[in-house]
Order: C-alpha cells, then structure tokens, then sequence
C-alpha cells in the first residue's frame, strides 16, 4: 500500500499519535519522581517538626510576638538541635 493512497490525513495523524505518545510518557515520568520524592519527605515526621518550629519561630517574630534577641537565641536552639 502506497502513503499516496491514504492522502495527507494519513501522515498527519501518526505524527499526532507520536507527539501524544511522547507527551504521555513524560508525564508518567513526572509522576513517577515526585510521587518518590514525595515519600521521602514523609519518611522523615523529626525533620518536619523541625522546620514547622522554625516557620512558627519566624510568623511570631514577624508578627512582633517576640524582639530579635529572643528570636535569635530560639533559632540558635533549633539549629542546634537540628545538627544532633
């Protein structure tokens, strides 16, 4: 069977079915690497406290809760600790 047979709609949809095919794969890909990566975060609840503490410590100093000596002092102590 000749290409010139099928006409211009013949070529055009396997480039389309190509393009999606592509497109498909790399959105498996995506998927696939944040849904690990995603579990590495989880895997981890010490580490997530940590850095909510730290984001509790900077909403409280941004909100004048506390001045900056208090501030600096508490991140010091978390840091600290983060290293053990």
């Amino acid at each position: 069977m000749d290409w010139r047979h099928m006409g211009s709609w013949g070529m055009g949809w396997g480039w389309i079915f190509l393009v999606l095919l592509v497109i498909g794969i790399a959105v498996l890909v995506v998927a696939l690497v944040g849904g690990l990566g995603g579990r590495r975060h989880r895997s981890d609840p010490v580490r997530a406290r940590r850095g909510r503490a730290r984001e509790i410590l900077d909403e409280r100093y941004a909100r004048g809760e506390i001045d900056a000596m208090e501030y600096d002092e508490r991140r010091r102590r978390l840091d600290e600790d983060s290293e053990n």
